[in-house]
């Protein structure tokens, strides 16, 4: 099958492109290499997946491009049976500095790949949400039919381009899906999230900085259950037209997962506390019952396996991730 990913060439989308090579689909990637997200991950990411396309049955093509360009969009989508969506601009602290760059490449960047999608006659676009569009929890955990109330201008972009897709099946007969992701981690994750930096300070005799008391609790996803979700939806058309929360078994209190970190790595470190970001959620428990019953999901990684496992990889890929965690 012929796959263009957007974003291909960071965290998710890197994982979702590195798998799909190794099933044996030619696959083409779409990256602007933005240094939010450290280009050394990225070029290491390429070259992974350039490494997996030699051992196998399927292809990989980088191309250096922005969904920005609209007529670098038409170019890359023409030919695709399926579009991974994952590029954005990530951040929800950095949102609050400059809203104008995130709505144009989350939300025109969306648009140009949907209008390039229904111009070409592609089977499936799915695009990568987020949980921080409902915002302030009424009840948790968050189903599909939470209210959207984002409190943060990435989270708006999200959903504005969350719902430009929806429209774009009803309206165009796309068939479409949008996965509201929450909080994934594991394997070259963006240098400065939690998990990242917990481990990374632990194993350098440093404490665990806790933005807030620490209360505040989050819905971790490990990568390769949201890998496995993507692929379902390869041969699926169970959730076309749908919006699914994609999350894991359970939350955690981010002063307990800094705390077994902590006691896993380095535990005669005392935690530090800083001043929390207005622009952070709370907390985030993702209900998945609307995907178990379309998709069959059915995440396989608790908050404690995955950390152990995201542990092994850093220590052995340390030489050259942790320059990059400790620079962020």
């Amino acid at each position: 099958m012929e796959i263009l990913v957007t974003g291909g060439a960071g965290f998710i989308g890197g994982h979702l492109a590195e798998q799909f090579v190794a099933d044996g689909h030619d696959v083409r990637v779409l990256d602007n290499l933005d240094p939010f997200y450290d280009v050394g991950i990225k070029q290491h990411t390429i070259e992974r997946c350039q490494e997996v396309a030699t051992e196998g049955d399927g292809s990989y093509e980088y191309i250096d491009g922005d969904v920005r360009d609209a007529e670098t969009v038409t170019e890359v989508v023409a030919g695709a049976e399926m579009v991974y969506h994952q590029a954005a601009q990530a951040g929800v602290r950095p949102s609050v500095e400059d809203p104008r760059k995130y709505n144009e490449v989350n939300v025109d960047g969306t648009l140009n790949i949907l209008d390039a999608a229904r111009e070409s006659g592609v089977e499936r676009v799915v695009y990568a949400s987020s949980s921080s569009v409902y915002g302030k929890p009424k009840y948790l955990p968050y189903d599909e039919e939470h209210p959207t109330t984002p409190v943060s201008p990435y989270g708006a972009s999200k959903l504005a381009a969350e719902r430009y897709v929806c429209a774009y099946n009803e309206v165009y007969d796309i068939n479409t899906v949008a996965l509201r992701y929450f909080t994934v981690y594991g394997p070259r994750m963006r240098p400065n999230m939690a998990i990242s930096n917990f481990v990374s300070r632990c194993l350098n005799g440093k404490a665990p900085v806790i933005y807030g008391d620490g209360t505040q609790t989050r819905d971790f996803t490990f990568i390769e259950d949201v890998v496995t979700a993507n692929k379902t939806l390869l041969h699926q058309d169970t959730a076309d037209g749908e919006v699914l929360n994609i999350g894991s078994t359970d939350n955690i209190e981010i002063k307990v997962l800094a705390e077994e970190i902590r006691d896993m790595l380095a535990p005669e470190l005392e935690l530090e506390y800083a001043e929390r970001h207005d622009a952070d959620a709370e907390h985030t428990h993702a209900g998945i019952e609307k995907a178990t019953e379309l998709l069959g999901y059915e995440p396989t990684h608790t908050i404690r396996e995955g950390v152990e496992e995201f542990v092994d990889w850093y220590q052995a890929n340390k030489e050259w991730y942790e320059p990059l965690v400790l620079a962020s």
